[in-house]
């Protein structure tokens, strides 16, 4: 560790580690944790936070805490998602590096080392596990590889786990980005939006379950694949909703409108021209169709116009994320 990252952060690592009854496990993995780390050399705080938890949890992090320094505890009044936890954890953190992890010792602390070593030296914004080998059933396996596919097609991120819920920042990054809903999946997607494009994978080691049962069910990668289309469409179109909307009611606006002119096109070349019988362009049902395109594409060119609005008079119009300053007071 250089003297330079030692004087700027009052600890070489942070970890942030969300929990929910997970008593059982506390008591070994904080001692894990403080064997890796102390035979490394890092300084390190581990900040626990029990969300919602209905068991022993809280008492035991109180416990533990009283003999370990290094502990941190925070507690939800009641379950408010894996996100909100981390989003909050990410808040208090004070170090060079930030790590995450599960709190059920599927993740293994063995690998917080390397983790640490690739942001500091290999200059990395985001490193992210790979459980390559996992201990799951299928019915978790394959819905996770789908939506690890999915979301590498849609994001660009050559990643193999999005879900990997071990995983290494530098400071800047968890101290720039936002996280709720079941956002925290898409943590390499934020930040890449947020201009950390250097985004790294680490092969890591999946334990199996020693105690308790999953929190997870399906659902949540239904939940997953809205709360992907809703920060995709947020990261690219927030700071210019009307080339979104716009662009897509301008297209709806001008599909309608040829299709009328060539309605009336069709009229008058027929009934005036030809001089041949044929309905009305009032009744035929394709004039409706293009009725409906052209309504639709005025009601996109205004949505985006409102939004534009809204976006010109919110508080936070002109947040950028500025990475150095020079010779500036």
């Amino acid at each position: 560790m250089s003297k330079r990252l030692s004087q700027s952060f009052p600890v070489e690592l942070s970890l942030v580690i969300p929990l929910l009854n997970e008593a059982e496990s506390l008591p070994e993995l904080t001692r894990w944790i403080n064997r890796v780390l102390t035979q490394h050399g890092l300084t390190y705080e581990v900040i626990l936070i029990d969300d919602g938890s209905t068991d022993d949890s809280w008492e035991v992090i109180e416990q533990l805490a009283a003999t370990d320094t290094h502990l941190r505890g925070i507690r939800f009044n009641r379950n408010y998602g894996k996100s909100a936890a981390l989003n909050v954890g990410f808040k208090e953190t004070t170090g060079r590096v930030v790590c995450t992890m599960d709190a059920d010792l599927q993740d293994s602390p063995e690998e917080l080392p390397e983790l640490y070593r690739m942001i500091t030296q290999d200059g990395l914004d985001l490193v992210s596990g790979w459980k390559k080998k996992r201990y799951d059933p299928l019915s978790k396996t394959i819905p996770t590889k789908l939506f690890n596919g999915a979301t590498r097609w849609i994001s660009g991120i050559r990643l193999h786990d999005f879900n990997c819920g071990l995983k290494a920042y530098d400071s800047r990054v968890v101290k720039s980005i936002e996280v709720y809903g079941e956002m925290h999946r898409y943590i390499p997607v934020i930040a890449k939006w947020a201009g950390f494009r250097r985004i790294g994978e680490k092969v890591v080691q999946h334990q199996e379950r020693k105690y308790g049962t999953t929190k997870f069910g399906l659902e949540r990668f239904v939940y997953g694949f809205l709360d992907l289309m809703s920060i995709t469409f947020v990261s690219r179109f927030r700071r210019r909703p009307m080339h979104f909307f716009g662009a897509l009611g301008t297209v709806s606006f001008l599909i309608g409108m040829l299709i009328t002119l060539w309605l009336v096109g069709e009229k008058v070349w027929h009934s005036w021209i030809m001089n041949l019988a044929t309905r009305d362009v009032t009744a035929q049902p394709l004039f409706f169709l293009a009725l409906v395109a052209v309504v639709i594409g005025v009601q996109l060119f205004l949505a985006g116009f409102l939004a534009e609005m809204v976006q010109l008079n919110g508080s936070n119009r002109n947040d950028y994320l500025v990475k150095e300053r020079l010779n500036l007071k």
